[in-house]
Protein backbone atom coordinates (compact mmCIF):
# COMPACT_ATOMS: atom_id res chain seq x y z
CA UNK A 1 0.00 0.00 0.00
CA UNK A 2 1.44 3.73 -0.91
CA UNK A 3 0.14 7.19 -1.07
CA UNK A 4 -1.34 7.61 -4.40
CA UNK A 5 0.22 10.28 -7.01
CA UNK A 6 -2.20 11.99 -9.46
CA UNK A 7 -0.90 11.71 -13.07
CA UNK A 8 -2.98 12.81 -16.12
CA UNK A 9 -2.00 12.40 -19.85
CA UNK A 10 -3.85 14.08 -23.00
CA UNK A 11 -3.48 10.47 -25.11
CA UNK A 12 -5.24 11.29 -27.94
CA UNK A 13 -7.29 14.06 -29.74
CA UNK A 14 -8.86 15.16 -32.99
CA UNK A 15 -6.48 15.93 -35.16
CA UNK A 16 -6.14 19.75 -35.47
CA UNK A 17 -9.19 20.59 -33.88
CA UNK A 18 -8.87 24.22 -34.18
CA UNK A 19 -9.15 23.47 -37.70
CA UNK A 20 -12.52 20.79 -37.90
CA UNK A 21 -13.84 23.51 -35.66
CA UNK A 22 -13.11 26.63 -38.00
CA UNK A 23 -14.71 23.57 -40.79
CA UNK A 24 -17.54 23.41 -39.15
CA UNK A 25 -18.45 26.67 -38.64
CA UNK A 26 -17.58 28.09 -41.72
CA UNK A 27 -19.48 25.17 -43.46
CA UNK A 28 -22.79 26.54 -41.63
CA UNK A 29 -22.14 29.99 -43.23
CA UNK A 30 -21.02 29.47 -46.96
CA UNK A 31 -22.00 27.98 -50.20
CA UNK A 32 -18.78 26.54 -51.47
CA UNK A 33 -17.90 22.71 -51.22
CA UNK A 34 -15.92 21.22 -48.44
CA UNK A 35 -12.31 20.99 -50.56
CA UNK A 36 -12.78 25.01 -51.17
CA UNK A 37 -13.35 25.50 -47.56
CA UNK A 38 -10.54 23.71 -46.33
CA UNK A 39 -8.16 25.33 -48.86
CA UNK A 40 -9.17 28.75 -47.85
CA UNK A 41 -8.67 27.54 -43.82
CA UNK A 42 -5.23 26.01 -44.57
CA UNK A 43 -4.30 29.94 -46.31
CA UNK A 44 -4.78 31.90 -43.49
CA UNK A 45 -5.14 31.79 -39.44
CA UNK A 46 -8.74 30.80 -38.13
CA UNK A 47 -7.41 32.28 -34.62
CA UNK A 48 -9.75 35.56 -34.92
CA UNK A 49 -12.90 33.37 -36.78
CA UNK A 50 -13.30 31.12 -34.29
CA UNK A 51 -12.92 33.26 -31.41
CA UNK A 52 -15.59 35.36 -32.90
CA UNK A 53 -17.74 31.74 -33.34
CA UNK A 54 -17.25 31.27 -29.86
CA UNK A 55 -18.41 34.80 -28.71
CA UNK A 56 -21.57 34.45 -30.56
CA UNK A 57 -22.47 31.22 -28.89
CA UNK A 58 -22.19 29.23 -31.58
CA UNK A 59 -20.65 26.12 -29.55
CA UNK A 60 -21.92 23.29 -31.24
CA UNK A 61 -19.12 23.14 -33.69
CA UNK A 62 -16.58 22.46 -31.34
CA UNK A 63 -17.84 18.96 -30.43
CA UNK A 64 -16.45 17.67 -33.19
CA UNK A 65 -13.17 18.12 -31.81
CA UNK A 66 -13.20 15.07 -29.03
CA UNK A 67 -10.22 14.41 -26.01
CA UNK A 68 -9.32 11.22 -24.74
CA UNK A 69 -7.41 11.82 -21.42
CA UNK A 70 -5.70 8.71 -19.36
CA UNK A 71 -5.99 9.55 -15.57
CA UNK A 72 -4.46 7.67 -12.60
CA UNK A 73 -3.58 8.22 -9.09
CA UNK A 74 -7.27 9.52 -8.10
CA UNK A 75 -9.77 8.49 -5.32
CA UNK A 76 -13.14 6.91 -5.75
CA UNK A 77 -14.45 10.39 -4.07
CA UNK A 78 -12.84 12.10 -7.61
CA UNK A 79 -14.42 9.29 -9.63
CA UNK A 80 -18.36 9.72 -7.86
CA UNK A 81 -17.42 13.67 -8.89
CA UNK A 82 -16.38 13.50 -12.68
CA UNK A 83 -19.11 10.52 -13.88
CA UNK A 84 -21.43 13.06 -12.93
CA UNK A 85 -20.28 14.87 -16.04
CA UNK A 86 -22.49 12.87 -18.59
CA UNK A 87 -21.85 13.69 -21.85
CA UNK A 88 -18.57 11.94 -21.58
CA UNK A 89 -17.45 8.43 -21.87
CA UNK A 90 -15.61 6.25 -18.81
CA UNK A 91 -13.24 2.74 -18.87
CA UNK A 92 -12.58 3.07 -14.85
CA UNK A 93 -11.31 0.11 -13.34
CA UNK A 94 -12.72 -2.43 -11.88
CA UNK A 95 -12.92 -3.17 -8.07
CA UNK A 96 -14.95 -6.67 -9.08
CA UNK A 97 -12.96 -7.69 -11.51
CA UNK A 98 -9.22 -6.21 -10.35
CA UNK A 99 -8.45 -8.24 -6.62
CA UNK A 100 -7.03 -4.69 -4.17
CA UNK A 101 -5.84 -8.19 -2.25
CA UNK A 102 -2.41 -6.89 -2.32
CA UNK A 103 -2.84 -3.71 -0.66
CA UNK A 104 -4.60 -0.50 -2.66
CA UNK A 105 -3.02 2.52 -3.20
CA UNK A 106 -4.26 5.68 -1.70
CA UNK A 107 -4.92 9.51 -1.90
CA UNK A 108 -4.45 11.35 1.48
CA UNK A 109 -6.20 14.79 1.72
CA UNK A 110 -3.93 17.63 2.10
CA UNK A 111 -5.86 19.02 4.95
CA UNK A 112 -4.89 15.83 6.77
CA UNK A 113 -0.75 15.86 5.45
CA UNK A 114 -1.05 19.65 6.76
CA UNK A 115 -1.67 18.26 10.27
CA UNK A 116 2.16 17.02 10.53
CA UNK A 117 3.40 13.55 10.53
CA UNK A 118 1.21 12.07 12.98
CA UNK A 119 -1.62 12.67 11.36
CA UNK A 120 -0.43 11.02 8.22
CA UNK A 121 1.10 8.06 10.16
CA UNK A 122 -2.25 7.44 11.54
CA UNK A 123 -3.92 7.91 7.96
CA UNK A 124 -1.86 5.43 6.69
CA UNK A 125 -2.53 2.75 9.68
CA UNK A 126 -6.20 3.37 8.98
CA UNK A 127 -5.69 2.09 5.48
CA UNK A 128 -3.89 -0.50 6.42
CA UNK A 129 -6.76 -1.75 8.86
CA UNK A 130 -9.28 -1.47 5.77
CA UNK A 131 -7.07 -3.58 3.43
CA UNK A 132 -6.71 -5.83 6.17
CA UNK A 133 -10.28 -6.03 6.59
CA UNK A 134 -10.82 -6.48 2.50
CA UNK A 135 -8.46 -9.48 2.51
CA UNK A 136 -10.46 -11.21 5.23
CA UNK A 137 -13.39 -10.75 3.41
CA UNK A 138 -11.81 -12.48 0.42
CA UNK A 139 -11.20 -15.13 2.53
CA UNK A 140 -14.25 -15.94 4.31
CA UNK A 141 -16.05 -15.42 0.81
CA UNK A 142 -13.68 -18.08 -0.97
CA UNK A 143 -11.48 -16.09 -2.58
CA UNK A 144 -13.24 -17.19 -5.64
CA UNK A 145 -11.97 -14.01 -7.73
CA UNK A 146 -15.03 -11.79 -8.79
CA UNK A 147 -17.67 -13.06 -6.36
CA UNK A 148 -15.30 -12.67 -3.55
CA UNK A 149 -14.35 -9.59 -4.80
CA UNK A 150 -17.46 -7.79 -5.20
CA UNK A 151 -18.78 -8.29 -1.67
CA UNK A 152 -15.26 -7.27 0.32
CA UNK A 153 -15.48 -4.05 -1.69
CA UNK A 154 -17.09 -2.55 0.47
CA UNK A 155 -14.98 -2.41 3.34
CA UNK A 156 -12.51 0.08 0.87
CA UNK A 157 -12.48 3.96 1.71
CA UNK A 158 -13.74 6.69 -0.80
CA UNK A 159 -9.51 6.94 -0.42
CA UNK A 160 -8.95 3.98 -2.62
CA UNK A 161 -7.25 5.03 -5.76
CA UNK A 162 -8.31 4.08 -8.96
CA UNK A 163 -7.54 4.84 -12.85
CA UNK A 164 -10.09 5.48 -15.43
CA UNK A 165 -9.76 6.87 -19.57
CA UNK A 166 -12.02 9.27 -20.05
CA UNK A 167 -13.50 11.01 -23.07
CA UNK A 168 -15.18 14.30 -23.55
CA UNK A 169 -15.60 16.62 -26.37
CA UNK A 170 -14.63 20.36 -26.55
CA UNK A 171 -17.79 21.83 -25.76
CA UNK A 172 -18.46 19.54 -22.38
CA UNK A 173 -14.50 20.22 -21.25
CA UNK A 174 -15.74 24.15 -21.43
CA UNK A 175 -18.84 23.08 -19.44
CA UNK A 176 -16.27 20.94 -17.01
CA UNK A 177 -13.42 23.48 -16.83
CA UNK A 178 -15.75 26.38 -15.78
CA UNK A 179 -17.61 24.19 -12.49
CA UNK A 180 -14.42 22.47 -11.74
CA UNK A 181 -11.40 24.60 -12.14
CA UNK A 182 -13.63 27.22 -9.83
CA UNK A 183 -11.43 27.87 -6.33
CA UNK A 184 -15.22 26.54 -4.91
CA UNK A 185 -14.59 23.19 -6.36
CA UNK A 186 -13.57 20.02 -4.63
CA UNK A 187 -9.41 20.05 -3.85
CA UNK A 188 -9.19 16.94 -6.08
CA UNK A 189 -11.31 17.42 -8.84
CA UNK A 190 -9.73 20.78 -9.25
CA UNK A 191 -6.22 19.90 -9.48
CA UNK A 192 -7.58 17.52 -12.19
CA UNK A 193 -8.81 19.97 -14.02
CA UNK A 194 -6.48 22.53 -14.62
CA UNK A 195 -4.21 19.95 -15.54
CA UNK A 196 -6.55 18.88 -18.18
CA UNK A 197 -6.79 22.37 -19.07
CA UNK A 198 -3.54 23.23 -19.54
CA UNK A 199 -2.66 19.70 -22.11
CA UNK A 200 -6.20 20.78 -23.99
CA UNK A 201 -4.61 24.96 -24.43
CA UNK A 202 -1.39 23.12 -25.90
CA UNK A 203 -3.51 20.94 -28.25
CA UNK A 204 -6.20 23.26 -29.37
CA UNK A 205 -5.29 27.23 -28.03
CA UNK A 206 -7.83 28.75 -29.83
CA UNK A 207 -11.11 26.48 -28.81
CA UNK A 208 -9.80 26.98 -24.92
CA UNK A 209 -8.09 30.50 -25.33
CA UNK A 210 -10.79 31.56 -22.45
CA UNK A 211 -11.33 28.35 -21.15
CA UNK A 212 -11.52 27.92 -17.00
CA UNK A 213 -13.65 29.06 -13.92
CA UNK A 214 -16.35 31.22 -14.80
CA UNK A 215 -14.20 34.28 -13.58
CA UNK A 216 -11.81 33.83 -15.99
CA UNK A 217 -13.93 35.29 -18.87
CA UNK A 218 -16.96 37.01 -17.38
CA UNK A 219 -18.65 37.39 -14.03
CA UNK A 220 -18.24 34.45 -11.07
CA UNK A 221 -21.38 32.87 -10.89
CA UNK A 222 -20.75 31.68 -7.27
CA UNK A 223 -22.50 34.64 -5.83
CA UNK A 224 -22.17 35.49 -2.08
CA UNK A 225 -20.15 32.26 -2.12
CA UNK A 226 -17.36 33.61 -4.18
CA UNK A 227 -13.80 33.19 -3.39
CA UNK A 228 -13.19 37.05 -4.78
CA UNK A 229 -9.79 35.70 -6.33
CA UNK A 230 -10.60 37.01 -10.02
CA UNK A 231 -7.74 38.41 -10.78
CA UNK A 232 -5.66 35.45 -9.12
CA UNK A 233 -7.86 33.16 -11.80
CA UNK A 234 -7.32 35.06 -14.46
CA UNK A 235 -3.64 34.86 -13.76
CA UNK A 236 -3.06 31.47 -13.85
CA UNK A 237 -5.44 30.64 -17.01
CA UNK A 238 -2.80 32.89 -18.54
CA UNK A 239 -0.06 31.52 -17.50
CA UNK A 240 -1.27 28.10 -19.02
CA UNK A 241 -2.32 30.19 -22.46
CA UNK A 242 1.40 31.12 -22.40
CA UNK A 243 2.93 28.17 -21.99
CA UNK A 244 0.33 26.45 -24.32
CA UNK A 245 1.48 29.37 -26.99
CA UNK A 246 5.81 27.94 -26.39
CA UNK A 247 4.68 24.63 -26.86
CA UNK A 248 2.96 25.40 -30.14
CA UNK A 249 5.70 27.58 -31.24
CA UNK A 250 8.58 24.71 -30.51
CA UNK A 251 6.50 22.02 -32.34
CA UNK A 252 6.44 24.58 -35.57
CA UNK A 253 9.48 25.18 -35.38
CA UNK A 254 10.33 21.62 -35.41
CA UNK A 255 8.31 20.80 -38.31
CA UNK A 256 9.72 23.16 -40.62
CA UNK A 257 13.20 22.35 -39.40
Amino acid sequence: MAKAQQKVLLLRHTYDPDEIVALGARLCYAQADVDTLRERIARKDQASFIAGVMARGHLSVIEHATFTFAIEGVSRTLLAQITRHRIASFSVQSQRYVSMGAGFDYVVPPSIEALGEEAAAEFARQMETMGAWYAAWQERLGNAGERSNEDARFVLPNACATRMLVTMNARELLHFFELRCCSRAQWEIRTLAWEMLGLCKQAAPEIFADAGPACVHGACTEGKASCGRMEEMRGRASALNARGENVQQSTEKSEKE
